[in-house]
C-alpha cells in the first residue's frame, strides 16, 4: 500500500522542533514520541526523506541519519522503494521491562555519551591525574563542597561549604548519619510506607523503626509527638518531596507544623530529598526551618545519574560534621574521585542544569504516557515514579508475581512497610529505568492488560 496512512496526515512534523539537542535526535525522538502516544501505529508510512526535509526546511543528510537511528532502535523498518514504515513491537522474552529500578531516564535532548566524554575531558584538563587515582579526604575537596553549595541553594539558599559533606551517594550518607545519631538498638521514627533503603540500612546497623501515622499530607505532628515520647526515638527520617513511595509532597504548611514539632520535642531529622529538583514549585525543605536540627540528604542519583554517585549532605554545625565523617568512614572511605569531579565539573559549567532541565523534561513526558497506557485521571505525577493502587482482585504480592511471568519488573507496597502490618494494595512503577520511550509504552499496555484480568490472585500465582 503506497498511499500515506490518516495517522501520518494529521502529524505536524515541525513539532519536532520543540525538543532541544540536535535536529536528527530531534525528528528521530518525534517519531518515538509519536508511536508512544498513538499518533504512529505499526504498519504507517513515513513520508519520503527528501519529502520530509522540505517540509522541515532542512538537509537531507539530517532526515537520513534520524531514520536511521530510528531504524536501529527497532522503531522504523525500510520496505526499499515502498519507503519507511513503522515496525511492530518487538519484545525480547529473555530481558526484563524494569519498571521496579527507580532511576532517571536519559535526559531529553542531550547526548549524555558525548557530555560524559566532555566532561572527564574538562576534568582531565584541569586535574591532576595521580591525585584522581588516589586516596582522597573524606567529605570532598573545597572545589566539590563549593560544588554541593551551589547544587544545594535552590532548596536550602546559601549553606557554608564547611557544613557540607560530599559522600558516595545517598545510602552510603544514610548508613552513616544513622551510626552518627544513633546506638545499637536505638528506634528511628517513620512513615507507614518508607524507601526499602531506609529500611535495610536500619534493620543492618541494628536500629528499630517504629512508624508514625500519617495522611495524605504525610506524617502528623501530633502522632510524632506521641510515638516520641512512648519509645523515647530522638530520630526521625522523613523523604517529604515526591516521597518514594507515593510521589506525593508533603505541604507547606506540614512541614512548618512537623518543624515545630521536632524542635519542641528536642529531635533530630534525617531529611532524605532525592526529588526535589524533579518537583515543580517543591515547598522548602524542613531544613530551612530547622537546620540545627537536621541532616539533609541531595543526591544526584535520582536528579541527573546515578553513574555519578555523589550526594551532598548539609550538617548542622562543626561537630555535626566531624562525627558524621568518623562514622561515614566506616561505611566507605571516600567519594569516587573521577565521578565526583565530573560532578563537580557539571554543576561548576552549567551542564549538570542541562541534564536537569532534559531529565525533568523526559520524565514529564513519561509521566503523560503513563498516564494513558494505565487510565489515570487527573494531573499526570510529577517525578520518575508513580504509586498504583490495585483493583480489589489484586494483592500487590500476586500482581508482582504475574507481572513477572509477563516480563515486567514491578515493585510491591510490602516493600516500603517497615512493619509486618496490613497495609494498601499498590505497586510502586517506575519510568526511568527503560531507554526508549516507544518500549516503556508497550511496557504500561502490558501492565495494562494485566490489571484488566478478572482471575484474582490465587490463579496467577
Amino acid at each position: 500500500m503506497t498511499t500515506q496512512p490518516r495517522s501520518i496526515q494529521t502529524l505536524n512534523w515541525k513539532d519536532a522542533f520543540n525538543e532541544q539537542g540536535p535536529r536528527y535526535q530531534q525528528v528521530m525522538r518525534f517519531i518515538e514520541r509519536a508511536i508512544a502516544d498513538g499518533r504512529l501505529r505499526t504498519g504507517d508510512r513515513l513520508p519520503a526523506q527528501r519529502e520530509l526535509a522540505a517540509t522541515l526546511g532542512i538537509d537531507l543528510t539530517t532526515v537520513t541519519r534520524a531514520y536511521t537511528e530510528a531504524r536501529e532502535r527497532n522503531l522504523l523498518h525500510a520496505r526499499g522503494a515502498l519507503g519507511s514504515f513503522v515496525s511492530a513491537p518487538r519484545f525480547d522474552t529473555g530481558q526484563v521491562v524494569d519498571l521496579g529500578m527507580n532511576l532517571p531516564p536519559l535526559p531529553a535532548g542531550l547526548d549524555l555519551t558525548d557530555l560524559l566524554r566532555r566532561g572527564v575531558d574538562q576534568v582531565l584538563t584541569h586535574a591532576d591525574t595521580h591525585a584522581l587515582m588516589s586516596y582522597q579526604p573524606g567529605g570532598g575537596s573545597e572545589a566539590d563542597r563549593t560544588a554541593g553549595m551551589y547544587w544545594l541553594k535552590p532548596m536550602l539558599g546559601k549553606v557554608d561549604p564547611q557544613r557540607i559533606v560530599t559522600c558516595p551517594g545517598a545510602q552510603a550518607a544514610l548508613a552513616g548519619i544513622i551510626l552518627a545519631l544513633t546506638r545499637p538498638g536505638d528506634t528511628l521514627l517513620v512513615e507507614p510506607t518508607v524507601y526499602p533503603g531506609a529500611i535495610a540500612a536500619a534493620a543492618r546497623l541494628g536500629r528499630q523503626l517504629a512508624t508514625v501515622a500519617a495522611d495524605d499530607d504525610g506524617m502528623l505532628p501530633e502522632a510524632l509527638l506521641e510515638a516520641a515520647r512512648r519509645t523515647g526515638a530522638k530520630v526521625v527520617y522523613l523523604n517529604p518531596t515526591l516521597r518514594n513511595p507515593t510521589a506525593d509532597t508533603m505541604p507547606e504548611s506540614r512541614r512548618t507544623a512537623m518543624a515545630t514539632a521536632i524542635r519542641d520535642e528536642g529531635l533530630q531529622l534525617i531529611e532524605d530529598d532525592p526529588y526535589w529538583m524533579l518537583a515543580e514549585h517543591a515547598p522548602s525543605p524542613l531544613a530551612r526551618h530547622i537546620p540545627e536540627r537536621t541532616h539533609y540528604i541531595a543526591t544526584l542519583s535520582k536528579a541527573l545519574s546515578p553513574g555519578l554517585r555523589t550526594a551532598y549532605v548539609a550538617v548542622p554545625d562543626q561537630a555535626a560534621r566531624a562525627a558524621f565523617l568518623g562514622h561515614l568512614r566506616a561505611v566507605t572511605l571516600m567519594a569516587t574521585p573521577l565521578m565526583t569531579s565530573i560532578a563537580t565539573q557539571w554543576i561548576h559549567d552549567g551542564m549538570a542544569a542541562q541534564v536537569l532541565a532534559g531529565v525533568k523534561a523526559e520524565a514529564a513526558e513519561r509521566q503523560q504516557i503513563a498516564a494513558r497506557a494505565l487510565g489515570m485521571s487527573g494531573e499526570p505525577t510529577q517525578g520518575i515514579h508513580l504509586w498504583l493502587a490495585l483493583p480489589s482482585h489484586w494483592t500487590a504480592g500476586a500482581l508482582t508475581a504475574a507481572a513477572r511471568l509477563e516480563g515486567l519488573a514491578v515493585t510491591p507496597s510490602d516493600a516500603f512497610r517497615p512493619e509486618a502490618s496490613p497495609g494498601p494494595e499498590a505497586i510502586r512503577v517506575s519510568l526511568g529505568g527503560v531507554k526508549e520511550r516507544h518500549r516503556l509504552k508497550q511496557g504500561l499496555d502490558r501492565l495494562a492488560q494485566l490489571l484488566e484480568r478478572q482471575e484474582g490472585p490465587e490463579v496467577v500465582v
